[in-house]
């Protein structure tokens, strides 16, 4: 019988050892070496990062029960790993997270204070950068207008094209966002991610539809923004690696047996 509870661990040795032997290539000529360089460019102060700790948390969702008393402590450079079959609450616990719903008992502290408060979620809200799969792209601005957007509503300027370079997207900044690929079109919401520069990040299946260089490339800005102090929360059920995360393992969510019409009904079974 599966269990009803989460698992809540470390990523294991051999699925880091798996993830490595991927094979490493770049959609443009830079080297390593060259990414790091422009990683600077991009973090021109350190942001003071908080706690986030998860005391007892349970979650609800369509009157059903996902998580039950979860305890989660995320100190400055922490990682967060979600994983579980579709449907499972990955992207429901985000929303939580993210202050869109509220737990169904425990708490959700960022530096010590209770984020449903709303004096406290209004300075919470400003901690966090999300990836989801609604992009937000804007159709018709250009590839750079997209990220310069979002740089002058966070009044921090001049990261946009450093973080398309970094992306890949140098060569396509004055292309319009309609005109891109899937995997370009993730590449610029990690590039808008970089811009914007908040200390806490929650990425909703953030590798779909990246190719093996994209990828890795998620994989190196996770671990700088860590390396900053930075804290990543990643829902995915494609392997990421990212050192040193816990791993928090939702069950399939089938309380009863389910009718070929309640499955084309549900929007998160696929």
């Amino acid at each position: 019988a599966t269990s009803s509870f989460p698992t809540l661990h470390n990523q294991s040795d051999s699925a880091k050892s798996s993830s490595r032997n991927r094979n490493f290539f770049f959609f443009n000529p830079l080297s390593l070496p060259d990414l790091q360089n422009l990683v600077p460019k991009m973090s021109l102060r350190k942001p003071q990062i908080p706690r986030l700790l998860l005391q007892n948390v349970s979650c609800m969702r369509n009157a059903q029960q996902i998580l039950r008393h979860v305890n989660v402590s995320l100190h400055d450079g922490g990682a967060l790993v979600l994983t579980g079959t579709n449907g499972s609450g990955k992207s429901t616990f985000l929303r939580m997270l993210a202050g869109f719903s509220k737990p169904s008992a425990g708490e959700i502290l960022w530096n010590g204070h209770d984020i449903t408060q709303s004096g406290i979620f209004q300075q919470y809200k400003l901690q966090l950068n999300w990836i989801s799969l609604k992009d937000a792209i804007k159709e018709r601005f250009t590839v750079l207008d997209n990220v310069q957007w979002f740089e002058l509503l966070e009044n921090k300027i001049g990261k946009a094209q450093p973080a398309l370079e970094l992306m890949g997207l140098g060569r396509l900044v004055k292309e319009k966002s309609r005109m891109l690929s899937m995997g370009q079109r993730k590449r610029l919401q990690l590039a808008r991610l970089l811009a914007i520069d908040r200390p806490i990040w929650l990425l909703d299946e953030p590798s779909v539809a990246l190719d093996d260089e994209g990828v890795r490339l998620l994989e190196y800005i996770i671990a700088e923004h860590r390396k900053k102090g930075g804290i990543v929360i990643v829902a995915t059920h494609l392997p990421i690696e990212i050192e040193d995360a816990m791993i928090l393992r939702l069950p399939p969510r089938f309380p009863r047996k389910m009718t070929l019409i309640d499955m084309l009904d549900r929007a998160d079974i696929s």
